[in-house]
């Protein structure tokens, strides 16, 4: 096993575009990123605008920098443009690792499963040689390199399958196997899409086709992709599979990025056809790229012994941690979905419907009187207040938030009493948090929170 795995580590391959490539693609989604979201005006909307943001535990000195937040998306969308140029790549790609990170550590409001991926993604490449082919890099030091280190395309590979399988594992559960939930509830309202709308978005067939499809599709599409024969048909799937769900939910980049993604798994010749073309464009621009003078060199010699023993460690206990992780819910007592202990950063994408109205009571604990808080006073609807009407650990953030604001204001032994209820995939609203509980009295941590009511429903599966 030792000889295998050795072995395997030692091996090269002349696959240097495939990783080339990735990193230009990357960098120019990235970079296409930032400027929608410059675009769209959200920075302003999502980060300077509301008085309050909510924080990931653990990081709550992380804060929006205020007008300066928008220099910290230009730097982030700078960086990405070096990356795809692979332009001081290793600067470059650690510049936005850690720019993107901050952006996505300000508010967890905005949290989404394919933010993580990338601030995964990006970290991992940190430590591969992107640049040793098709970049400004290869110019200045007037170097290319041909052969890399061949585990360094399985790590993005393997990070992928991952993100797949374990999206599709998710979908193992009662609600979305056996009541095309939370599917039943969103397609009807595509009604107004040409030709499916008003019809096979109606169907109660359908909507359970779309939720078997897709369990199926996360399971199996790291598999077909690997297996040369099956290859194209999984990449026409990817995009078939990515383009209709953009169609049918706002969630923006994501699938571009997947599908893009997932050209990492053709061989060399594949990718070596896409460089020649984008040389071609180059040349049609004027850009002409300088011949490079020199041997070509194998980065084997000058990436994989002087790093591979800090870096081979590094790369299992990341992807161990990765593996792991998803499951830290089994931890927790209660229903995930309800609870959300757990929840995130497990690849659980749309998986839940879930609506919520949250009461705040401020009350005066020597006298017993009290007054209700309008939610709209503080945060920025309907985002900000609609998220935090069905999230535990956003009512106890917002909470404490309430509870420090009154007593700043001259208020004396404050409480805060919370009256809530909410409904899940379907189900009718029932009440959330137990309202005699004094959330300001309670402490964030990664204990169960007592203080949620329980479920009075099963739902069955991982």
């Amino acid at each position: 096993m030792k000889l295998n795995i050795r072995t395997y580590l030692n091996k090269t391959t002349s696959a240097a575009p495939p990783l080339a490539v990735f990193r230009v693609f990357f960098g120019i989604m990235m970079c296409l990123s930032i400027v929608r979201f410059w675009y769209n005006d959200w920075i302003d909307l999502l980060y300077i605008q509301p008085k309050f943001h909510f924080t990931y535990f653990g990081f709550e000195f992380i804060k929006p920098l205020g007008v300066y937040t928008y220099v910290l998306f230009a730097i982030c969308g700078i960086a990405a443009i070096f990356v795809a140029l692979g332009f001081k790549y290793r600067i470059a790609i650690i510049t936005f690792f850690l720019s993107f990170t901050y952006i996505e550590l300000m508010d967890k409001t905005t949290y989404l499963n394919h933010y993580y991926f990338i601030t995964l993604l990006s970290f991992i490449m940190i430590f591969l040689p992107a640049n040793a082919h098709f970049s400004v890099d290869n110019i200045f030091r007037r170097k290319t390199y041909q052969s890399i280190p061949n585990w360094t395309i399985d790590s993005i590979k393997l990070l992928l399958g991952i993100v797949y399988f374990y999206a599709g594992l998710a979908k193992l559960n009662s609600d979305w196997l056996f009541k095309a939930m939370p599917l039943k509830i969103w397609l009807p309202s595509k009604y107004d899409l040409p030709f499916i709308g008003e019809n096979l978005m109606q169907q109660n067939w359908f909507h359970f086709a779309m939720s078997w499809s897709g369990m199926l599709y996360d399971l199996c599409i790291p598999f077909l992709l690997l297996y040369k024969k099956t290859r194209w048909f999984a990449f026409i799937l990817v995009v078939v599979f990515h383009v209709f769900t953009r169609v049918l939910f706002p969630i923006g980049m994501f699938p571009f990025i997947m599908i893009v993604s997932t050209l990492i798994f053709f061989d060399a010749s594949f990718h070596q056809n896409i460089i020649r073309l984008l040389k071609r464009l180059l040349n049609a621009l004027s850009l002409r790229k300088p011949s490079l003078q020199g041997s070509k060199l194998n980065v084997y010699s000058q990436f994989q012994l002087k790093r591979k023993s800090l870096i081979i460690p590094l790369f299992v206990l990341f992807f161990s941690i990765q593996l792991v992780f998803p499951f830290r819910y089994l931890a927790y007592p209660n229903e995930l979905f309800w609870t959300e202990e757990g929840y995130r950063f497990s690849w659980r994408v749309m998986l839940m419907e879930k609506m919520g109205i949250a009461t705040f009571k401020i009350v005066d604990a020597d006298t017993g009187r009290f007054f209700y808080v309008n939610n709209k006073d503080f945060l920025t609807p309907p985002f900000q207040e609609k998220q935090m009407s069905f999230q535990p650990d956003f009512i106890l953030e917002y909470a404490h938030y309430l509870g420090d604001h009154f007593t700043e204001q001259g208020h004396n032994n404050v409480q805060v009493f919370v009256e809530s209820y909410v409904a899940l995939n379907g189900r009718l609203s029932a009440p959330y948090i137990n309202k005699t509980v004094d959330l300001y009295a309670e402490k964030e941590s990664f204990k169960p929170k007592h203080w949620i009511l329980p479920f009075k429903d099963d739902i069955k599966g991982l």
